[in-house]
């Protein structure tokens, strides 16, 4: 099966004031498939997820040359930013609920896309709380506060949240670091359920959750992509040394 690509990142450098972040980057990321970045802290992983959504264009003294397309259409150039971060979900790595209902946290994002129905409301938190595989552990307290729940369950529900203004995109920025093994395993299996209607990018600090879930996977030191393969070969082929040294716990 022919795979489309979704994101197009072409000669890429990133700068924070003087300090070069991303060197030359050139990657195809296809479209709904679960690509994983892994590389050493400081290596350009989150910077790189950021850039996707242009969450960068918030740090002061950033400048970015390059071109990132998005289906085709730059989205630096031509792309209105909000338009661009409603086709583009992000999820952190600590979980943030707001400090609203469970059934607010989600209608949030739809509300400030100007959906007021509360009929059309109601659809959208059941299918993105179901989507999110929490539905039958909320529903029965819709209304009470976010800030009850547990880490791994306020987790899945700020990617309820993402799910909730349809995105085509999910940006993931270590989502399971914060979580216990158990709740890790429900995000895990999440994402892969996920990737049948979304584009997958996970930063993950942990090899073996690249290769459970990611079906490509990038290996990313000091600002550059050393490698970019499919995840089962990148992990038992690597081609550069480099990436052989870190993924068998030579440095990292």
């Amino acid at each position: 099966m022919a795979v489309n690509t979704k994101y197009s990142i072409k000669n890429l450098d990133l700068h924070y004031g003087d300090f070069h972040a991303l060197k030359n980057i050139n990657l195809e990321l296809p479209e709904k498939e679960i690509t994983a970045f892994i590389g050493p802290s400081g290596c350009g992983k989150s910077t790189l997820l950021k850039t996707l959504n242009r969450m960068n264009d918030l740090v002061e003294g950033c400048h970015i040359d390059g071109t990132v397309l998005l289906d085709g259409e730059d989205i630096f150039d031509r792309m209105d930013v909000n338009v661009l971060r409603r086709r583009v979900g992000m999820v952190f790595q600590k979980p943030n609920p707001f400090p609203m209902s469970i059934y607010d946290n989600i209608a949030f994002g739809p509300r400030t896309h100007g959906i007021r129905n509360k009929a059309k409301l109601d659809v959208i938190v059941e299918k993105s709380l179901r989507d999110a595989a929490i539905w039958d552990e909320v529903k029965d307290r819709l209304h009470k506060s976010a800030l009850g729940m547990s880490g791994g369950q306020q987790q899945r529900l700020c990617i309820a949240r993402a799910l909730a203004i349809q995105p085509e995109v999910l940006l993931m920025d270590e989502p399971t670091s914060a979580l216990d093994p158990i709740s890790t395993m429900k995000v895990e299996d999440l994402v892969q359920e996920l990737k049948k209607d979304y584009t997958i990018v996970m930063v993950t600090h942990n090899m073996q959750q690249a290769t459970r879930v990611s079906d490509k996977t990038a290996f990313f030191l000091l600002g550059e992509v050393i490698e970019f393969e499919n995840t089962e070969e990148l992990f038992s082929m690597p081609k550069d040394q480099r990436t052989e040294n870190y993924i068998t716990g030579r440095f990292g």
